[in-house]
């Protein structure tokens, strides 16, 4: 019986082990959204925002708990967006049965994050049901994303599934960047640029594809007008500026066109870098804009 006995502990210890390398690197948590629609189904509470709200929030995850306080989502304002924006969280039943293909995307991701830059972190992705304002945001401690927010942004990228992967990767890689921990109303044009720019950078080489792709599409030509007036633009406010934090844009222009500004800055400097885990690193864990601009070789293209 002892050969018998140790060739199962054997196997045993060989299924735990490969059970461990298979865990994915990420917690990706969609309970709340599953416990959003079970309370949603109920045609009592459905017809009752204020309930809703109020049974929703009340056994948050705690990924959830952190999106609360960071975007201001209390059952008074849950309860108003329930009320006034009913089709919207409608809508976002067809983005939730998504979900899964997700899941299995990101994980992909996120692996792949973990050969492009070692020292990642992989906090909790932590996709729930918000007021209806905020489609994703980060901090050190996670991810958070708005499910009914990011399913009605179809203006940036058409597929429902194609759309949460792009930009969950996108905002994945803010987790990881020392300057993005810190929002300041004097960051510069070119300190926002290079932190969006650098999130879209790395996303691409996660996915295949950057969270914003109509950008480069609109940008595309127009390269000799754009790269000086965004060089002109480098040092003014961001807030404010026709690059960044601009909704849908004005005067011809898209908006947040710095996140394509910024890529383009963060392309070069891996282009011309010869260690590209070195380079990525370097995106990654910028902490001064002016030298990477300066370091990147990135100059603006001129009229022919």
């Amino acid at each position: 019986m002892r050969p018998i006995a140790a060739a199962l502990a054997a196997l045993l210890s060989g299924n735990a082990a490969q059970a461990a390398e298979a865990a994915p690197r990420v917690a990706i948590v969609t309970s709340d959204v599953d416990r959003f629609y079970t309370l949603y189904d109920d045609p009592a509470l459905a017809a009752d925002p204020d309930r809703l709200a109020a049974r929703y929030l009340a056994d948050p995850s705690p990924g959830l708990v952190e999106f609360m306080a960071l975007r201001r989502i209390t059952p008074e304002k849950l309860a108003a967006a329930l009320r006034d924006k009913p089709q919207v969280f409608k809508d976002a039943r067809g983005c939730a049965a998504k979900l899964g293909k997700v899941r299995t995307r990101l994980i992909a991701a996120t692996d792949r994050l973990a050969e492009l830059y070692p020292a990642a972190k992989f906090p909790p992705i932590t996709i729930a049901i918000g007021r209806g304002t905020t489609a994703g945001t980060a901090n050190a401690k996670g991810l958070y994303i708005g499910l009914e927010t990011l399913c009605m942004a179809k203006f940036i990228e058409a597929d429902d599934e194609d759309r949460f992967v792009h930009i969950i990767a996108h905002e994945y890689v803010h987790a990881q960047q020392p300057l993005a921990q810190v929002e300041s109303e004097d960051d510069t044009v070119l300190h926002a640029a290079l932190v969006e720019g650098a999130a879209e950078f790395v996303a691409e080489q996660m996915t295949g594809s950057v969270a914003y792709p109509l950008l480069h599409q609109w940008a595309a030509g127009r390269e000799a007008e754009l790269e000086p007036a965004f060089l002109a633009d480098k040092d003014a406010k961001a807030i404010g500026s026709r690059w960044l934090y601009n909704q849908q844009g004005s005067d011809g222009w898209p908006g947040d066109l710095g996140y394509w500004a910024g890529y383009r800055v963060a392309k070069s400097y891996y282009d011309r870098t010869p260690d590209k885990k070195a380079a990525i690193k370097a995106i990654i864990e910028m902490r001064d804009p002016a030298a990477f601009l300066a370091a990147s070789g990135w100059q603006p293209a001129v009229a022919r």
